[in-house]
């Protein structure tokens, strides 16, 4: 009530000093429009400095009301005439000084909103007026110089909006506070009809049949109106504040009641000194055991403190050892990385050398298959050779044959002895004949045993590699399918039979409370594809992490190990990675790759589980893994000069690894654990295993049929060699044998002499087949040794490049291990790090912890010497003493209970105390207040009286001296109290004519008539401008010469001033000067039924 008694107080005060500072303002203004009215001549240099602001410069309009543009109009610093005919845009400049300087568009009598002075068909109307702003009275003048620019748009949809600019046009301010402040600094009222006075106006107040529109005319010019209004309004605040006093001494009385009670109860308390001074004394007590058990406190957390602060040394020593072996790992990397360009280089090499011998291969091979023919060729003809041989074998024998039956003729007559050598070297000969072509064909056939037993051995040795090849296959084909079976039977079989089982372990083993932390895993089944496509290029990225397993300490890691033990075998358990649990995941925005196109392996999965994915993070760095389908796309990207930010390497959907300057094949063709379609993917591995199976087990039926062929192809050679041996010690016997028999002479017969030459030339011929049997063998064999020495050539090229590639792969396995190892050195040094960091922000908590106890420790003793300034030794704890505390309080509530609480009476004995003397003293106040308010009223009303008296006589004085410029008497009757005006004129002169009421004038004598009237008024009211629209439209000739004169009389008499009067008279009989300046307006075109709102043009002013 209090508060609100106030605001009334000074907004009543705000309210009865805005009528001073106007009756104070207005009263030299009066008495220099008096002076200038009995002397219209007078010197205006006194005024000079108030003439040099508030005055209109210029105005601009821009699709206002119907006119597309008008202006710029320049004005004259004292009378200014605008003419022109009607609809040439008089009204609309008066119309838009109006709005221009902040009047509503109601004052302007022209519309009801100002979206109604925005032409028709655009989008918004601009007006543009420009204040004088000189002189001593200058508005801001280091701001807006010597003008003001005001610029005014308004939108189609009925918004304004200002912008007031300097002298250099430079935007000061867009706020209409500011347009406020300048409008009252330079008493510029638009809505005031002294101001500016438009037809409307003009008719409703100064036409108008009633005298009370007059007088309110007149209270409006006057702003007496404005005055009278604020003073009713304080009335209305001081009979609200009496009311509220009187409510107030009701309540007060009530309140003095109240207060007399509770003195009574205070006077009359009993006194409880000794368990109160008792109750004190523990208090001491306990203040300072508050302070001792404190200071024992920090003592133990200052050596906790202490005992962190030397553990610190181990944590550096951890991370500057982990330091090194990243180093040392890091240059490991490099050195790999060099050692594989190298050898990416070498087989670069190799590989330019074997498309360079391609076409050499080629060649060898055109010319193994050449000399293969050739050998067929000579094949052939080495066995029609052999056909012929045998053909004079055949003949050799039967003349040898038929030599011995002639010799055995000749010789019948010889002994016995004779005939039977002939008969034994005939015998011989056959003999020795069979033994030498069986000699030839064991040869051949050692020849062909042995290249057939080599060609066996070496056709046995590339299938049993086949059969390797396959034998592997078929196993990694049964392995996807057992993968795949796992996830047909449970989502966490495909990660391995054991899987399951060892799951299982692990929760048993978490529930008898071995973990202190669960441990998470396999991570590959705790992390989902958003895109089935990267399923291999995802398990290519994380490979081994898919079937890993995090711990959150090295004490779980140990139990999880010994599980891993039990359930799976050596060189085939999981990854154990010990990282730190965290609920939230890592804040990676400014180490992760953010590619427009394509995503991160982090953003390519769902991982619900935020242990997971720092996991991942801290091992993979899967936020700086790019997964791009095409592989064209990936080297583009990764190895077109420019790789992302952050980017370390991609994936593409085969699985192969891109970096920025290598690219490595998968050799993985699908993905095993993120398959999508099971079924049809066992069953497609069903019918490629069951043909892999016919095929190893035909393959397998098929070496074993070639290591047959080779063991009898042994056989036949050993017994080949074994028989051809004999042969040749048989002939060579018989040879010797032979040669023994020839020695012996005996007499031949002439007649034998052709068969034995025959027989010698058949021999020859024999031997000369013979040999060149053997030169077609030895071709043959020469041919099939160089196409198998070319065919060897090129298979060596092919295992050599073959070979490189395999000598290349370990590289890039140890490549790819030291970056496991870099990564994995990375996160255990991050680990420590961070482990560090936390062992040092815990001590720095712990240091805040020991400061704020110890803060708290001092503003305790403080308070407790407050208490107790003396120091207290004590030997109890605090609990005990809190517990008499408590029991002598409790004995004292008893006490009290029986005959009151002597700080309740004591509180609310002040209390009622304090509120009853604050209520009094407002009362006392508000009283005084309005005792001051009304004596402040009624001197006010006093002066409001003699003022409105005051101004009354003048408006008479000036009224009876204007109709006195021409003849006319009249008289001026205000009744205040009925608040009428009443106006008398008679033409004519003096006594000859009497008094009538205006309404009896004609149109011209009432126009004059009220221009006296108008005229008055402004030489009682204070104004930079005038602005007097068509006011001569009723006057005659004479009356509108005398107005005129009147008029310029006046402005002439106040050249401070400005004048601006729209006229649709053409004043061509104004006189010429310096101080009177004439706007013509073209006259509106008539010729077209719609009008044309072009710019208006303007004259020179005269």
């Amino acid at each position: 009530m209090k508060q609100r008694l106030e605001m009334s107080k000074r907004k009543n005060s705000s309210m009865v000093e805005v009528p001073r500072k106007r009756a104070k303002s207005s009263q030299p203004e009066q008495s220099e429009d008096e002076g200038e009215r009995i002397c219209p001549v007078q010197d205006s240099s006194a005024h000079s400095a108030s003439g040099e602001v508030g005055i209109i410069e210029k105005i601009f309009l821009k699709n206002f009301m119907c006119h597309s543009l008008l202006g710029p109009f320049t004005f004259g610093s004292n009378v200014n005439f605008v003419v022109g005919n009607n609809g040439s845009g008089k009204s609309a400049i008066l119309t838009a000084l109006i709005v221009g300087l902040g009047g509503k568009a109601q004052t302007t009598n022209r519309g009801s909103s100002l979206k109604g002075f925005v032409k028709e068909g655009e989008n918004s109307a601009e007006i543009s007026i420009t204040l004088r702003n000189r002189g001593q009275d200058a508005f801001k003048p280091e701001v807006f110089g010597q003008s003001i620019t005001i610029d005014l748009r308004i939108s189609s949809e009925g918004l304004r909006t200002y912008k007031l600019k300097s002298k250099t046009g430079q935007l000061v301010s867009s706020k209409k506070e500011e347009l406020v402040s300048i409008l009252d600094h330079f008493s510029i009222q638009v809505d005031n009809p002294v101001s500016v006075l438009t037809q409307e106006m003009s008719k409703h107040f100064l036409h108008s049949k009633g005298e009370g529109d007059k007088y309110k005319f007149f209270m409006k010019a006057t702003q007496l109106e404005q005055m009278k209004e604020d003073y009713n309004y304080i009335m209305e605040t001081k009979t609200v504040t009496q009311n509220t006093v009187e409510k107030h001494e009701l309540t007060l009385q009530e309140m003095r009641r109240k207060y007399k009670e509770k003195e009574e109860k205070y006077n009359n308390l009993a006194s409880l000194d000794e368990m109160q001074e008792k109750l004190e004394e523990l208090k001491h007590q306990m203040a300072w055991a508050l302070v001792t058990e404190m200071e024992q406190e920090i003592q133990r957390m200052r050596e906790r403190i202490a005992e962190e602060e030397k553990s610190t040394a181990k944590f550096n020593q951890k991370v500057e050892e982990w330091k090194v072996i990243f180093q040392m790992l890091t240059e490991k990397v490099a050195e790999a990385e060099q050692k594989y360009k190298q050898f990416h280089n070498q087989l670069e090499c190799v590989t330019e050398r074997v498309q360079k011998l391609q076409p050499e291969c080629g060649q060898l091979r055109n010319r193994a298959q050449d000399c293969n023919k050739a050998f067929r060729t000579t094949e052939a003809a080495f066995h029609r050779q052999k056909t012929v041989v045998r053909d004079l074998e055949r003949d050799k024998e039967q003349l040898t044959k038929r030599i011995s039956e002639l010799k055995h003729s000749i010789t019948q007559s010889s002994a016995a002895d004779s005939q039977a050598r002939v008969r034994q070297m005939s015998r011989l000969q056959s003999e020795l004949d069979a033994l030498t072509f069986q000699e030839s064909t064991l040869a051949q056939q050692i020849d062909q045993f042995q290249q057939a037993c080599t060609s066996a051995k070496d056709k046995l040795s590339r299938m049993r590699r086949e059969d390797q090849d396959l034998l592997r296959s078929f196993e990694a084909k049964q392995r996807e399918m057992t993968a795949l079976q796992g996830v047909r039977h449970g989502g966490i079989r495909r990660f391995g039979e054991q899987m399951p089982a060892f799951l299982e372990a692990i929760e048993e083993a978490y529930r008898r409370g071995q973990f202190r932390k669960k441990p998470v895993g396999p991570l590959g089944f705790c992390i989902r594809l958003r895109d089935a496509d990267f399923g291999l290029a995802v398990e290519s990225c994380l490979k081994s992490l898919m079937l890993a397993f995090c711990c959150d300490n090295y004490m779980d890691e140990r139990v999880l190990q010994a599980l891993m033990i039990q359930s799976f075998p050596q060189g085939r358990r999981p990854q154990i990675i010990v990282s730190e649990f965290i609920d939230t995941p890592y804040n990676i925005s400014n180490r992760a790759v953010n590619h427009p196109e394509f995503p991160t392996v982090l953003q390519a999965l769902d991982i619900d589980n935020p242990v997971v994915a720092n996991c991942l993070i801290d091992m993979r760095g899967i936020e700086t893994v790019l997964l791009i389908k095409n592989s064209k796309d990936a080297r583009r990207v990764m190895q077109g000069g420019n790789p992302p930010r952050n980017c370390r390497e991609a994936f593409t959907r085969e699985g192969d690894q891109v970096y920025n300057n290598r690219y490595y094949s998968s050799d993985q063709q699908r993905a095993l654990y993120f398959s999508c379609d099971v079924e049809q993917e066992i069953r497609h591995l069903q019918a490629v295993l069951k043909t892999q199976k016919e095929h190893l087990n035909g393959f397998k039926q098929q070496i074993r049929d070639v290591d047959d062929h080779v063991l009898q192809t042994e056989a036949l050679l050993k017994r080949a060699v074994d028989d051809h041996k004999l042969v040749k010690d048989r002939c060579r016997k018989l040879r010797l044998e032979m040669n023994d028999l020839r020695n012996v002479e005996e007499p031949q017969s002439e007649d034998l002499k052709p068969l034995e030459d025959e027989l010698e030339e058949l021999s020859s011929r024999l031997t000369l087949c013979r040999e060149e049997y053997e030169s077609e063998r030895q071709q043959m064999l020469t041919s099939k040794r160089v196409y198998e020495e070319v065919e060897l050539l090129y298979r060596q090229h092919r295992e050599t490049l073959n070979s490189v590639a395999e000598e290349a792969e370990p590289i890039k396995e140890e490549l790819s291990k030291s970056d496991q190892e870099v990564e994995k050195s990375k996160h255990h040094k991050k680990h420590y790090e961070e482990k560090r960091k936390t062992h040092i922000n815990n001590i720095q908590a712990q240091m805040s912890i020991l400061e704020d106890k110890e803060h708290k420790l001092k503003a305790s003793a403080e308070k407790a010497s407050e208490i107790c300034p003396e120091r207290i030794d004590i030997r109890r704890t605090a609990k005990n003493l809190d517990s008499d505390i408590s029991h002598l309080k409790l004995k004292i509530t008893t006490q009290q209970n029986q005959h009151g609480d002597r700080d309740t009476i004591i509180r609310e004995y002040q209390e009622a105390f304090e509120s009853y003397n604050s209520i009094a003293q407002q009362v006392k106040s508000l009283k005084l207040f309005i005792c001051l308010l009304s004596k402040i009223m009624n001197t006010r009303h006093t002066v409001y009286t003699e003022m409105r008296r005051y101004l009354s006589v003048r408006c008479k004085y000036y009224f009876d001296s204007m109709l006195s410029q021409r003849g006319y008497t009249g008289t001026m009757t205000f009744n205040h109290k009925k608040e009428a005006l009443s106006i008398s004129v008679q033409p004519g002169e003096g006594d000859k004519a009497n008094l009538s009421d205006m309404r009896s004038l004609s149109g011209g004598e009432r126009s004059f008539s009220t221009v006296c009237f108008v005229l008055s008024l402004w030489a009682i009211a204070e104004a930079p401008f005038r602005c007097l629209d068509e006011f001569d439209v009723y006057m005659d000739m004479v009356n509108r010469r005398i107005s005129m004169d009147m008029m310029l009389k006046i402005a002439a008499s106040q050249r401070y001033r400005q004048f601006i009067f729209l006229t649709p008279q053409s004043m061509s009989s104004l006189p010429i000067n310096n101080l009177t300046r004439i706007l013509r307006l073209n006259d509106p075109d008539r010729s077209q039924s719609i009008l044309t709102f072009g710019p208006r043009s303007l004259e020179v002013p005269e």
